[in-house]
């Protein structure tokens, strides 16, 4: 039998750096390393990678800072400034040399299994539910805004949508602070370990594909696509190239906010119904700012760029990304709460369980599977570093789904919502 929720304490850790611009300089030291031994010719290290992907190495050795208090993920701003400046110039500069002819030919089959993550969110809350609380029968029958049901309305928002929808979720169903912090417990630490389960997989796609008899032709085609652009524009990039590209990308992010700052107060102020479209957040219209002019450009001569080296650069801003992404996670979180941590893992196992029963039925490529999953758990932020770890012509497609899941967001999750409350 698991301890009354409501007598969990959360226990103060004491970081020993505060310094962002030290935390930043460990971390970066940690990402050259990790793509020094990457490349390395040392058959310990081939035979590591073999087994590890590199991505998942770069997402998880920041987080032991976490966990060991060397650094606060927390308190930290770095993920602030990389998700608000970094991240609209990696999506830029990744779409730059996008071949949407090549993407749409990709199928129904990404948009289907998106939507049976969608749904395995929707079913998993109140299962889980369900499943833990006949061990834990005092989880129910909470009427107070302390209702486990309650808190779990966000989960759902978050992993459906992203933070906005989340937001809006407490409002909606008038979750309690309490349950709220122990529920953000929950959707970072669940999230974070499906995420690099999923970066797992992305690394043995190959073999995991030709056991299911999926049809990898279309994302075979699009890779083929980029590398005979990569044969045909590629050079060794001057200063000037480098300043270009960092232009383009920094120089539209900049717009994006601006954008957002003008956009975001307009729909409040006009459009109050529109915040369960995610059109209250400036995030939201950040991303669709920066994806929707890099798609443009695509079509212009700044494809060109891509020669030069454009999406190394992104990917360069993107694995800054991952790594402030990995330094808010810490495991030792899932002891302040054990009861709603193994909610969490009923509730994604539903999720992953759908996903992958769909998948084998329809019979389509892992990456499908694990970005469709991404977009809705991860959102815009982690649903590109989960198709890059594919290949990076592929991390469009996070990002188109990631923004479909912040408008299908706060209507699911409501829905979930509606069934946890009879439920609890």
């Amino acid at each position: 039998m698991f301890a009354d929720p409501s007598s969990v304490e959360v226990i103060e850790h004491t970081a020993l750096l505060t310094n962002d611009a030290t935390v930043l300089g460990i971390i970066s030291i940690m990402l050259g390393l990790v793509f020094y031994t990457f490349t390395s010719n040392k058959p310990f290290w081939n035979k590591f990678y073999s087994v590890v992907p590199m991505v998942l190495v770069c997402y998880f050795l920041p987080s032991l800072l976490n966990t060991f208090d060397i650094i606060d993920g927390e308190k930290s701003q770095l993920y602030y400034v990389a998700s608000r400046y970094l991240l609209p110039a990696c999506l830029v500069l990744l779409t730059l040399s996008v071949d949407l002819k090549a993407i749409g030919r990709l199928g129904s089959k990404a948009v289907i299994l998106f939507l049976t993550g969608t749904i395995g969110i929707v079913i998993g809350g109140p299962i889980a539910l369900l499943v833990v609380s006949s061990i834990s029968p005092e989880l129910l029958g909470v009427t107070g805004p302390e209702a486990v049901w309650r808190g779990m309305t966000t989960v759902a928002g978050s992993w459906i949508g992203g933070s906005a929808n989340q937001a809006a979720m407490k409002e909606i169903y008038g979750a309690g602070d309490q349950i709220f912090s122990a529920m953000v417990t929950v959707d970072v630490i669940v999230a974070n370990l499906w995420m690099a389960v999923l970066l797992i997989m992305a690394g043995k796609s190959e073999g995991i594909d030709k056991r299911t008899g999926a049809d990898t032709s279309a994302i075979t085609e699009l890779k083929k696509k980029v590398e005979l652009f990569h044969a045909k524009h590629g050079r060794i990039p001057s200063l000037a190239d480098i300043m270009i590209i960092v232009a383009v990308g920094l120089g539209v992010t900049g717009f994006a906010h601006l954008f957002a700052d003008i956009i975001t107060p307009y729909f409040i102020a006009n459009f109050p119904d529109t915040a369960r479209f995610s059109f209250h957040s400036k995030f939201f219209w950040m991303v669709v700012f920066a994806s929707t002019v890099g798609v443009a450009l695509s079509f212009t001569k700044a494809r060109q760029l891509e020669g030069a080296g454009a999406s190394k650069v992104g990917s360069a801003f993107l694995y800054i990304l991952i790594a402030t992404i990995g330094m808010k996670m810490d495991v030792r979180m899932i002891l302040d709460a054990p009861i709603y941590f193994v909610i969490g893992v009923v509730w994604m196992l539903v999720h992953a369980s759908l996903m992958l029963f769909v998948a084998k039925l329809i019979k389509a490529p892992v990456f499908y599977m694990a970005v469709g999953s991404q977009a809705n758990v991860g959102g815009a932020a982690s649903a590109p570093i989960v198709a890059s770890a594919f290949h990076p012509s592929l991390a469009p497609v996070g990002v188109l789904l990631a923004v479909l899941g912040y408008t299908l967001g706060t209507y699911m999750a409501w829905l979930c919502g509606q069934i946890l409350q009879a439920i609890g």
